[in-house]
């Protein structure tokens, strides 16, 4: 016999499970559908890494989600510890919509003016709630500020996460508006990564355009390899091939310095002989190459050989490389294509 006391309750209970099979459905046809769009994408200009810090914020992160997911875009969310701790579901979300989860350590302090321990407490924190939420800890770390030095590097290590910084600043934190946030995104090359961030309207509205502008230069949004720090395809395999066409001809490739910081020094490469080069830079490890200019560059699995084509910019380019206590200029070699 039924209980008619329990009768509405029991109703609205079925009708609430209903309703959330249904949600369950919608969302999973709609995570098939966009799975299909990207497989159908066209790749062959490579993978840039779209990174957003500072989040899960109440405020913003699901709307930026569904911006993402809506357009076939996975992005880098480089969550800060305190943020994941209290909005654990949202990191979850974060996860099921098919991004990747970094640390941002927990607090957002200037980390390099702390000691080793501080710096291991405020990674380690980080590590453990988001691996709390997720049940995966972080493999990727992006410094607040950009800030780095040796000990926090050796952090890094001990815990087995990769540093990430930028090649180009949306400058959203500063204030830009919508329109030069997705400029800024249209400076993207193969390989490279954004900065942006988690909790600004402005940066949730760039995400229609800047996944057009993409489209239209064929990259793609690709995660960051733990390997190299840079973007790559979504499965963590390498970039497209770059294998360049048969070319006549010979060119000379001259290596200048640059600026030089504590922890690393500009150089720039002047191409002499052809206006259709292919240069390659061969690091010696642990050096590593963290920002670029004035060419398009690709790099091989390892990360340690770059691969700078012209784009448009004129025959000389340059590249920031992270010593990590090798001060060894790198060797330079070019050919035409």
């Amino acid at each position: 016999m039924i209980d008619r006391k329990r009768g509405p309750g029991l109703a609205a209970g079925l009708l609430g499970a209903l309703l959330a099979i249904c949600l369950a459905v919608t969302a999973t046809s709609a995570m098939a559908a966009e799975r299909v769009r990207a497989a159908a994408a066209d790749c062959s200009a490579g993978y840039v890494g779209l990174t957003y810090d500072d989040g899960p914020n109440p405020g913003n992160t699901a709307t930026l989600l569904n911006a993402l997911t809506s357009n076939g875009l996975r992005a880098t969310m480089f969550n800060t510890g305190q943020n994941a701790q209290n909005n654990q579901a949202l990191v979850r979300a974060q996860r099921d919509a098919g991004m990747w989860i970094g640390n941002h350590s927990w607090s957002h302090p200037h980390l390099t003016q702390l000691s080793s321990s501080q710096m291991s407490s405020e990674l380690q924190s980080t590590q453990q709630a988001v691996q709390q939420a997720t049940g995966t800890a972080p493999r990727l770390f992006r410094p607040p500020y950009g800030e780095t030095n040796a000990t926090l590097r050796s952090v890094e290590q001990q815990l087995g996460l990769t540093e990430v910084i930028w090649d180009v600043d949306s400058q959203d934190w500063n204030g830009a508006g919508t329109a030069q946030i997705v400029q800024a995104a249209g400076r993207l090359q193969n390989g490279q990564v954004i900065l942006m961030h988690d909790q600004y309207a402005t940066t949730v509205a760039a995400v229609p355009q800047i996944a057009a502008n993409l489209r239209s230069r064929n990259l793609c949004a690709g995660m960051i390899s733990p390997a190299t720090g840079r973007a790559v395809a979504p499965d963590g395999g390498t970039t497209p091939p770059t294998t360049p066409p048969p070319g006549g001809g010979s060119c000379t490739a001259t290596i200048a310095q640059g600026q030089q910081w504590s922890d690393r020094f500009n150089l720039s490469v002047t191409v002499s002989g052809s206006s259709a080069w292919i240069v390659t830079v061969t690091m010696t490890p642990p050096q590593r190459v963290i920002a670029t200019w004035n060419g398009t560059p690709s790099w091989d699995s390892g990360g340690n050989v770059m691969t700078m084509r012209p784009n448009g910019s004129g025959n000389t380019f340059g590249f920031t490389v992270q010593h990590n206590g090798n001060w060894n200029w790198p060797s330079v070699s070019c050919r035409t294509g």
